[in-house]
C-alpha cells in the first residue's frame, strides 16, 4: 500500500444509483445509494461477490454506463452533470484497466498501434514523439520496446495485462479504475502485476479504484476497502482496520473464504451459505438478511444506514455493536 499524497479526496461519490430496465417492465437494481471518497494518491479496494455491483460502480464513475442518480465530484467538478462534449475533455484524466487482457485488445492491431490509438485520442503528436512515448510505456510496464511490433496473440496473459495497463497510463491520467485486473491470471503472475500497479502508482502519482472479489489481493494493495453486497455498501474503512476488526457479518463471511497460508491457524468466521439474490427482486430491508446468521425480524423492514463506528470506519448493520 502506498501513502496518500494528501487527505483531500480526488473523487467523492455521493448517492450513486444505477438501475437497468429488465424484462416485462421490471427493474434491475444494480447499485443503490453508494457513497465513498477516494483520497488523492491512494488506492481503494471495492470488493464483494459476483453480482454485487462493483463493476457497475466503476463504469458509472467513468460514464461508460450512465448513472441513474448521484454525484461524482472529481477534483471539484461533478462529472455526472457534464454533457457528452464536456465529458470528453475529462477522459484523459480517468482511465480503466479491464478484467480480460485478451478481449480488451484488438487482435488485428500491433501493440504500437494500440498504444498509438490511445495517444491519438488525446491529441498526442505523431512521428518520432509518439514512437518515443510508446517505447517509454513499454519500458514502464516491464516489456522490451521491440515487443511493440507484435500482435496480442503473441503474448502471455500477464504480458497482455501489462499492455492493458500501458494503454491506461498512456495519456497520463490522474485516476484509474482497475476492474479485477488479475482475476484471469495465474497466481504467480498476479503478484507480478500487482507489484507493477503499486510501482506505477508511486512513480506516477496515480489514484486507483481497485475492483476485486479476492480479499487477500485487496489487503495487499489497497489503503481502504469498500465492501458491497447486492448493490449496497455493507462496510468501508481503512484496510487494516476492516481486516483486523470487521463489523459486518458479510465482511466476516468473505474473510472466512479467503485462503489462510498458515495451516495451524483456525478460521474465526463462518463462510456464506446459499447464493446472492436477484437484483431484480432484492430482499426488503437489509439486502443481506436472507443469508445473514445474525438476522432478526427488524432486518426485514429497516434499510440500515451506513454509520460511523470509529476512525474512518463505517458499517451498515443494525446489530454492528454486537460485533465490536
Amino acid at each position: 500500500m502506498s501513502e496518500p499524497i494528501d487527505d483531500k479526496p480526488l473523487l467523492s461519490l455521493r448517492g450513486l444509483v444505477k438501475r437497468f430496465p429488465g424484462r416485462n417492465g421490471r427493474v434491475v437494481h444494480a447499485v443503490e445509494d453508494v457513497s465513498f471518497d477516494i483520497r488523492r494518491g491512494s488506492t481503494v479496494g471495492l470488493v464483494g461477490e459476483s453480482g454485487s455491483g462493483k463493476t457497475t460502480v466503476g463504469r458509472s464513475i467513468l460514464r461508460l454506463v450512465e448513472p441513474t442518480e448521484g454525484q461524482a465530484i472529481f477534483d471539484g467538478t461533478d462529472i455526472f452533470a457534464l454533457n457528452g462534449r464536456d465529458m470528453r475533455a475529462w477522459r484523459k484524466r480517468l482511465q480503466i484497466v479491464f478484467q480480460d487482457p485478451y478481449s480488451s485488445l484488438n487482435p488485428r492491431m500491433r501493440i504500437d498501434a494500440i498504444l498509438g490509438e490511445a495517444l491519438d485520442a488525446c491529441g498526442y503528436p505523431r512521428g518520432a514523439a509518439r514512437k518515443a512515448r510508446v517505447d517509454e510505456l513499454m519500458t514502464l510496464v516491464g516489456l522490451p520496446t521491440e515487443y511493440a511490433r507484435r500482435f496480442p496473440h503473441e503474448f502471455s496473459g500477464g504480458q497482455r495485462q501489462r499492455i492493458g495497463i500501458a494503454r491506461a497510463i498512456a495519456v497520463e491520467p490522474d485516476f484509474i479504475v482497475a476492474d479485477e485486473p488479475v482475476s484471469a491470471l495465474d497466481v504467480s503472475v498476479q503478484a507480478q502485476v500487482l507489484n507493477l500497479l503499486g510501482e506505477l502508482q508511486s512513480k506516477l502519482g496515480l489514484t486507483m479504484l481497485f475492483i476485486a472479489h479476492d480479499l487477500s489481493v485487496v489487503e495487499y494493495l489497497c489503503d481502504e476497502v469498500v465492501v458491497m453486497y447486492l448493490g449496497r455498501v455493507m462496510e468501508r474503512g481503512p484496510s487494516r482496520q476492516v481486516y483486523a476488526q470487521p463489523r459486518h457479518p458479510y465482511t466476516r463471511a468473505l474473510l472466512a473464504t479467503a485462503p489462510i497460508p498458515d495451516p495451524t491457524r483456525k478460521r474465526t468466521h463462518v463462510p456464506l451459505a446459499g447464493d446472492i439474490p436477484s437484483p431484480i427482486n432484492p430482499p426488503s430491508g437489509c439486502v443481506f438478511r436472507t443469508r445473514c446468521p445474525m438476522a432478526i425480524e427488524a432486518c426485514a423492514s429497516v434499510v440500515p444506514p451506513v454509520e460511523h463506528v470509529g476512525g474512518n470506519h463505517h458499517v451498515a448493520c443494525i446489530r454492528h455493536g454486537e460485533l465490536a
